[in-house]
């Protein structure tokens, strides 16, 4: 680098220094203290939820008559995720931005929402901020069009009428809401006393400063006291036009958003819901929910598995991408296409393939191709309903060489369920025992688990269902025998329902309440950033309520979660040491 640039990067660090603070902003959003039991990593439910209540103003009723209270947590502090960075610069700045590297987002408890909120920033983090702002005003304020485009005006001299206004617009987008007269002030002095070269040269640094403002890089959501219940406080109208777009699009308001923001039409439920269906109609959303239901249904763990093709003649390198897609194409076609009842993605025998998928299943798809999928009814006396039949469950939650019950019951308990699993002892081996004299199948091989009383536990809960899936290899090719010639039994139980196989599985959970249970809390968490606090209890309750009444259509339960009290206010900070 050389000396002129670093004397460059020193005067964006003096810039951003006084408005940064991110060493102490960043401590105080990983402070959220969550509940007193906590899920496993896996996302597991949280027993915080006891329905216990307490101070607050009853709104509605259980089914046994007891007042529901809808006692919300107090404020949390997330950082952008990395997408939602990167997102929100091209809304602020331009698209076609050159690429940046982050510190790499984590997904505590499912989410990397929750990971924005729990996760401190580390030093590295701060200064790959720093550089990414430096990296991106040079490539925008260098290019004479580009920083036209951006400002929409030439400024004339350090600080005049075109920055100010320039600023004012930049600083509402940019912060989400409206900048302070002594925000304004600031930075428009920063313009003048760091124009060297030039007028652009001031702006150029003031906008890079902006970019690591702590305003730009948290979503700070504090409240403001809410004249209907003076206990609690309520996110303002900003507030809520950023809680909307980041959990609709998953970047910052748009300018029709901020407008309406500025004359408190966020703060009624029918402006929330008129502009939440404006969003919904919008590719954003269809982004942004692909987004939740690749993170809940964690799919990113088939990015980068591989198998011996010499095993697996059917395995591709492509493959587990075709899964993916498979799962996308099913979401899009129960959220958007037919606006049906989302827990019918786990019984359907509808779903979509490419050629390489239709040849995994044994199902014809005239039309398919290595790119192409195409919508399949999967044969009703087939082995496969449900999206626990089909290869991105099977392939993920199997090891290298042979497939896992106890894997893909963990799954169905946590990700379905919402039920907690907890972690094997530290001095248990949870390696599966190695064939030893007579064959043995793996469900011979894992009854170990049912008799050591260190294991069995957990396993009695886990491998039941986790059977259920053995006919399904390691890539997820349906199968009678194993690998040594040996008949598959793939019977098994959930919760004392014995179930010949996954077929009958499936039906079974796109009618369980406690899946749609499952999506409200998972939702919930997502929207939230945290986990759920015991008082909220009520809350998803309620929620869980009106979504099985519209019928379990996940769009619905977003209207409702986004119009609902829980997520439109918020408890009093905690005072330390409480």
């Amino acid at each position: 680098m050389t000396h002129a640039r670093e004397d460059e990067r020193q005067r964006v660090r003096w810039v951003a220094t006084p408005v940064l603070a991110l060493t102490t902003l960043a401590a105080t959003a990983a402070c959220y203290d969550g509940p007193s039991r906590e899920p496993g990593a896996d996302g597991g439910d949280a027993s915080a939820t006891d329905g216990t209540e307490t101070d607050g103003d009853p709104t509605d009723s259980d089914t046994d008559g007891t007042p529901l209270v809808f006692d919300p947590a107090p404020a949390v502090l997330p950082r952008l995720t990395a997408d939602q960075y990167r997102n929100s610069l091209q809304s602020v700045l331009a698209p076609g931005l050159p690429a940046v590297a982050l510190e790499p987002d984590t997904n505590p408890y499912l989410f990397f929402n929750i990971g924005a909120t729990t996760t401190t920033l580390s030093e590295l983090g701060t200064q790959l901020y720093e550089e990414a702002a430096d990296e991106l005003t040079h490539a925008i304020f260098g290019d004479p069009n580009a920083r036209l485009a951006l400002v929409g005006c030439e400024p004339l001299a350090p600080g005049d009428q075109c920055v100010q206004g320039f600023l004012e617009d930049f600083g509402r987008r940019a912060y989400r809401r409206p900048l302070t007269s002594e925000e304004l002030l600031r930075w428009q002095q920063i313009t003048v006393q760091l124009a060297n070269p030039d007028a652009w040269e001031g702006l150029r640094l003031a906008v890079a400063g902006m970019l690591q403002s702590p305003h730009f890089l948290y979503r700070v959501e504090l409240g403001e006291p809410d004249p209907e219940d003076p206990a609690r406080l309520r996110f303002t109208s900003h507030e809520m036009a950023s809680r909307l777009s980041f959990l609709l699009w998953n970047t910052t308001p748009d300018d029709e958003l901020l407008d309406a923001a500025a004359t408190d039409v966020l703060l009624t439920e029918q402006g929330l819901r008129e502009h939440a269906e404006r969003m919904l109609a919008d590719p954003r959303a269809s982004a942004a929910i692909q987004e939740f239901f690749a993170q809940f249904f964690d799919l990113g763990r088939l990015d980068g598995i591989a198998r011996d093709p010499m095993v697996y003649p059917m395995f591709s390198s492509t493959l587990p991408a075709s899964m993916k897609t498979e799962v996308q194409l099913l979401v899009n076609d129960f959220v958007f296409r037919r606006d049906a009842d989302i827990r019918g993605i786990f019984g359907t025998r509808n779903t979509f393939v490419n050629e390489e998928l239709a040849m995994l299943y044994g199902v014809d798809a005239p039309g398919a191709s290595p790119i192409s999928f195409v919508p399949v009814e999967l044969p009703a006396d087939g082995p496969r309903a449900g999206m626990l039949t089909l290869g991105a469950f099977l392939m993920m939650n199997a090891h290298e060489t042979e497939p896992s019950p106890t894997r893909r019951g963990k799954y169905l308990r946590e990700r379905v369920l919402c039920q907690t699993v907890q972690p094997p002892p530290d001095d248990v081996d949870t390696n599966i025992p190695e064939q030893e004299g007579e064959g043995k199948t793996l469900r011979e091989r894992l009854s170990e688990h049912a008799t050591n009383p260190a294991c069995a536990g957990c396993h009695s809960f886990i491998d039941p269902p986790g059977f259920l899936f053995e006919s399904f290899d390691s890539i997820g090719v349906f199968r009678t025998v194993d690998k040594d010639g040996l008949t598959i039994d793939a019977s098994g139980e959930l919760d004392g329902q014995p179930l010949a196989s996954a077929t009958e599985l499936g039906p079974m959970l796109a009618a369980d309440p406690r899946v749609g249970t499952c999506v409200v809390k998972q939702l919930f968490r997502h929207a939230q950033g945290r986990l759920e606090h015991e008082t909220e209890a009520d809350i998803l309750l309620d929620l869980g309520d009106r979504f099985a009444d519209d019928g379990y259509r996940f769009k619905r339960l977003l209207l409702t979660l986004i119009t609902h009290e829980g997520f439109r206010t918020l408890a009093p900070a905690e005072e330390e040491g409480a």
